[in-house]
């Protein structure tokens, strides 16, 4: 069953389907921004987590004895 519409009401459903679209194309974009964001988010706490270890177990280290220098005449 095909049906006919006017003209004014295909015009508008061209319009419509611009709009969604639009909006649809919108939406991937923020979908894909937030993603961006969500995975800086774990890197950026992975880093701080790695960051912390090696803080703690360099402070849990005895101190370096520093070297002596032979200096030149």
């Amino acid at each position: 069953m095909t049906e006919t519409h006017s003209k004014p009401r295909q015009q508008a459903e061209i319009a419509f389907g611009r709009t969604q679209s639009q909006f649809f194309a919108r939406e991937r974009a923020l979908d894909e921004l937030d993603a961006i964001v969500a995975a800086r988010d774990e890197k950026t706490l992975r880093l701080r987590e790695a960051r912390l270890a090696k803080e703690l177990q360099d402070s849990l280290l005895p101190p370096a004895k520093p070297s002596k220098r032979v200096k030149k005449s």
